[in-house]
């Protein structure tokens, strides 16, 4: 079996859980293709910190899964949570976690299935049951569609005023009160409905990050 290998950012999250309750400096980490773990720990005696909390660490690191998100200028516009299991998931825990899934998110969904993939959707909301060399992984994911077309319709509104406003400009039309409080109202329209798309993006990306973080820990405990 292949020994699993950290990428530089696990690697970071590993020693910051690890020296938690400790002091201590920021840590030169050698580049690559990623480190295993017995590499950790390693590092890990050479500025003090136990093999067996370097152990723990990843371990934990593991069983929180890797998070992703996709952002929208600066926005998050998508997050999910990919769990590897390091087992197969049984047809009980399946049937269970889609229980937890519609507690979680108040919504039946739909579930399919199609050989040794399963799935479970509601819009957007996707969680994914694929198999892995050593068993299956839980990959969990959602975009906000919503706020994502307020976004691109807003941009798009302030856009055309504002394109039409210097054109009106380079051609030394734009004298009309009413033309240009037209222009003026349309650009505002734009912002405003670009602001009902975006501010409500941090507060729905954190709640659906801590519900799959929950979702996660519950298949990881076997809860």
């Amino acid at each position: 079996m292949t020994e699993r290998r950290y990428s530089e950012e696990e690697v970071g999250a590993i020693f910051e859980l690890a020296t938690k309750a400790q002091a201590g400096g920021p840590m030169q980490l050698p580049a690559g293709e990623g480190m295993t773990l017995a590499g950790l720990q390693e590092i890990g005696r050479e500025v003090g910190i136990p093999a067996e909390l370097v152990a723990q660490a990843a371990h934990a690191l593991d069983t929180q899964g890797h998070e992703t998100d996709r952002r929208l200028l600066g926005l998050p516009i998508a997050v999910g949570r990919t769990v590897d299991l390091g087992r197969p998931l049984s047809d009980a825990e399946w049937e269970q976690l889609v229980v937890q899934l519609r507690e979680t998110f108040d919504a039946a969904g739909r579930v399919n299935q199609d050989g040794a993939f399963r799935q479970w959707s509601n819009g957007a909301l996707q969680v994914l049951v694929e198999p892995t060399p050593t068993g299956h992984q839980v990959r969990m994911r959602t975009t906000n569609t919503h706020s994502r077309n307020l976004i691109a319709g807003g941009l798009a509104v302030f856009g055309t005023a504002a394109a039409v406003s210097l054109s009106e400009i380079a051609a030394g039309s734009l004298t009309q009160p009413k033309s240009l409080a037209g222009l003026v109202f349309m650009a505002i329209m734009g912002l405003a409905v670009f602001a009902w798309g975006a501010l409500p993006l941090p507060t729905w990306a954190r709640q659906r990050r801590q519900q799959m973080q929950e979702l996660a820990n519950r298949l990881t405990s076997g809860k």
